[in-house]
């Protein structure tokens, strides 16, 4: 159960889940006696199990590769800075292979958490840092393992951010970054409250060669660019629809959907359809790069 909970916080960070604002809908007494019984609904469906299943598909958190991410190995000798840590997910991760983890945040709360739910794993270390990265409060090439997922649109100068990022990072270090995909945030941007996409939520939103551009501009070599989760792209759409509480969101259309994404990646060419809709629109784009 608690690895099933650790994955679950992963994929509320990965995907922006954590971030936003719950919407509870509360209906008078008096007004739900007179409404009539409906339909029986359709049966809650778990929508982040079904995202975990999702994720691990395209090559997240692979517990037997000690992969957080394919091709991006946590061992116990890395020194890892997950800067913009959230509640901790991806750094928990970190901490279960032995590492030396730095978990950074502009939340002081975000940080105190996140050095909690490490205290438990085999990290050699763990080190908590409170503050928005202008400067990094870290020594030059301290790190070998770098961790940045959904801030770059958060943050008012993403180069001087990017920049802080490179310095800390040693000769060789690996760089793990994401940030949501343009085309579904052109499209939120038609449903969602208009505070979505105001500070302290996204401020940017970030164009697939512009986040190239940033990281190379910034001195790293992009290794890989790819796209993940169609599947809360639609998820977040019909979340807007709905209009439930986010720390249960309940909902027949989620479920629906939920079942649906199941559904179809139990079915024989589920994964080429599923890799097709996550390339036409991802929830999120990922580059791992390499400082030189």
């Amino acid at each position: 159960m608690e690895a099933k909970n650790s994955m679950r916080d992963m994929i509320k960070r990965l995907f922006g889940i954590a971030r936003q604002d719950a919407v509870v809908q509360v209906m008078p007494v008096a007004e739900a006696a007179l409404v009539p019984v409906p339909a029986p609904p359709v049966a809650a469906y778990d929508s982040f199990h079904v995202g975990l299943r999702d994720a691990l598909s395209s090559g997240w958190y692979l517990q037997e590769s000690d992969e957080l991410y394919r091709g991006f190995v946590i061992s116990a000798e890395d020194v890892v800075l997950d800067a913009g840590c959230g509640d901790g997910g991806s750094s928990l991760f970190c901490g279960h292979r032995g590492a030396h983890v730095i978990v950074a945040d502009i939340d002081a709360g975000k940080v105190e958490f996140a050095k909690q739910r490490l205290a438990d794993t085999p990290a050699r270390m763990v080190q908590g840092l409170v503050g928005d990265a202008n400067p990094l409060l870290l020594e030059d090439g301290i790190a070998s393992k770098v961790i940045c997922m959904e801030v770059l649109e958060h943050v008012d100068d993403p180069a001087q951010f990017l920049g802080e990022l490179v310095r800390v990072g040693k000769a060789g270090a690996q760089y793990l970054l994401s940030v949501p995909d343009p085309v579904q945030e052109h499209m939120q941007k038609k449903v969602a409250p208009a505070s979505h996409f105001e500070k302290p939520n996204h401020i940017r939103i970030i164009e697939r060669d512009q986040f190239e551009k940033m990281v190379t501009d910034a001195g790293l070599i992009v290794e890989r660019h790819e796209y993940y989760a169609f599947y809360w792209s639609v998820w977040w759409l019909l979340f807007w629809v709905c209009k439930v509480d986010l720390s249960n969101p309940q909902h027949p259309l989620l479920n629906s959907w939920a079942k649906t994404w199941e559904l179809l990646m139990d079915s024989p060419n589920g994964e080429q359809v599923r890799q097709a809709l996550n390339d036409f629109m991802p929830k999120s784009q990922i580059i791992v790069a390499r400082k030189p």
